[in-house]
């Protein structure tokens, strides 16, 4: 890696540290970290490849930020909106799940969830279609969005659907979020 000194400061602000962050992790002084961005310093030499060594570990760990690609459970179980509830009850406790997207020629129309068919359950409720229960559609996003992303839309989502050319490619739920940070 060819580094240039001058370029710290920009360096540092797209990595997005403090001066005291970023002096911390590459083993020198706030203050000569400062005196370096204001040009008042021209470091040694060893002092620049420890600088070199952490943004190179900075932006590596950048570059190994799982995606929706690498969390996402793939081969989405829908259903359509025409279908009726008694049909698609059964999805719930053969596979394990607590909502289904539906989808109708490709696009995601809503959600259903336990918690709709709860609210619904009433009598003759078997016999209603799905575009009658079902709640608003869940973000789709795309394979290559980031795990810093997902966290942030599962705060106001209880899933989200990943598309790739096109078509749905996996669903990510908090369970899967909390599963990757057991492992980090």
């Amino acid at each position: 890696m060819v580094f240039d000194i001058t370029q710290l400061k920009r360096i540092r602000k797209q990595l997005e540290l403090t001066q005291q962050q970023f002096a911390q992790l590459a083993g020198i002084s706030q203050s000569m970290v400062a005196k370096i961005e204001s040009s008042r310093l021209d470091p040694t030499y060893s002092y620049v490849k420890k600088i070199e060594e952490a943004i190179a570990l900075l932006t590596k760990r950048q570059d190994t930020e799982k995606h929706a690609k690498d969390i996402m459970h793939k081969g989405v179980i829908s259903i359509r909106k025409s279908q009726k509830m008694m049909d698609v009850l059964p999805l719930f406790t053969t596979h394990g799940i607590s909502q289904i997207p539906v989808v109708d020629n490709g696009k995601v129309l809503g959600l259903l969830s336990e918690t709709a068919i709860v609210r619904h359950m009433q009598a003759g409720f078997t016999e209603k279609r799905v575009q009658e229960v079902m709640e608003e559609a869940p973000p789709v996003v795309s394979a290559e969005t980031s795990f810093t992303m997902i966290a942030a839309l599962l705060q106001f989502s209880s899933l989200i659907l990943v598309q790739a050319k096109g078509e749905l490619a996996g669903v990510i739920t908090k369970a899967d979020l909390i599963r990757q940070l057991q492992r980090r």
